[in-house]
């Protein structure tokens, strides 16, 4: 659902081609932590691509927790090895990987021109094994929920005398706060 929320405000408050003051996308080399740079459209449709594929990706986690516990409980080798993550084991995991590259692959054509990288990382460095990559994808809801909370919660503050005047402040209340950009 948080996924779900997150595309819905996308939509609703950016344009790909139409940037109305405060609220580009736009991210600069350098700036804010920024490694590279994207105009707002181009960023616009990364944050689209990337939440339709999360978006995939939850619809399918039941066959995916599946397909991950088939993988790890396989006869394939695995082997321990510090990822930077700690002591981890890394195994391939071909059962999901095919899945991740199906649902990947239906998502991109969907979305017409891709812009993010088509890399499922699996068996490496950054998700050594299919359990991991199956709690990195449901830590996806749970770090998008408190951000859609927040932003439900806008126009209720904004009436609350309270906190009506920090949210004025801040451009909040009916419209988005000035920060909201920065959660995409």
């Amino acid at each position: 659902r948080p996924v779900d929320d997150m595309l819905t405000l996308l939509k609703t408050h950016f344009h790909p081609g139409d940037v109305e003051g405060k609220f580009s996308l736009e991210i600069s080399q350098g700036l804010r932590g920024s490694k590279l740079s994207h105009s707002h459209g181009t960023q616009y449709t990364f944050v689209l691509q990337t939440l339709c594929l999360w978006q995939k990706v939850t619809e399918n986690m039941f066959r995916l927790w599946i397909l991950a516990e088939r993988d790890l409980l396989s006869d394939s080798q695995y082997r321990l090895a510090n990822t930077g993550q700690g002591m981890n084991r890394v195994q391939n995991a071909p059962k999901i990987s095919h899945a991740m590259h199906t649902i990947l692959s239906k998502v991109q054509q969907s979305a017409g021109s891709w812009v993010g990288l088509s890399v499922v990382h699996l068996g490496d460095r950054d998700v050594p094994n299919a359990l991991v990559f199956i709690d990195k994808y449901t830590q996806v809801a749970r770090l998008l929920k408190p951000i859609v909370d927040c932003i439900a919660a806008l126009p209720l503050l904004g009436t609350d005398p309270k906190t009506a005047h920090i949210i004025s402040k801040y451009g909040g209340g009916e419209s988005p706060p000035e920060v909201f950009p920065s959660y995409f």
